[in-house]
């Protein structure tokens, strides 16, 4: 699995957190960022843009699920994977070897 197969779809999240209601965005926020400290927990160290859409396609988001539910467990709102796993594989994106400033970094 590529990367630029996935991308959309992190993207999508990304946009949604961005666009929340300000009262809704504070619960999001935190799902999200538990979300990404659990990508690095399992990630580990250095890793591509294209291994972390490896790892999205073979693992899925339904561990988001458990991360969402622990992080706000009184709001479902804040459940909503599409956009917190999506803005958590977008915002950990930015920490892969081959990625920055918003593209993929070409190997000289």
């Amino acid at each position: 699995m590529r990367l630029e197969e996935v991308i959309g779809l992190w993207r999508e999240g990304q946009r949604r957190l961005e666009q929340a209601e300000p009262s809704r965005r504070a619960a999001l926020e935190r799902v999200t960022e538990e979300i990404v400290d659990e990508l690095r927990r399992r990630l580990g160290g250095q890793f591509t843009a294209d291994e972390l859409a490896q790892f999205y396609v073979e693992r899925g988001t339904d561990w988001c699920f458990d991360v969402a539910t622990r992080a706000a467990p009184s709001d479902p709102e804040a459940w909503d994977l599409t956009t917190v796993a999506g803005a958590a594989f977008a915002r950990y994106l930015r920490e892969a070897s081959d990625y920055g400033g918003g593209r993929r970094i070409d190997a000289e």
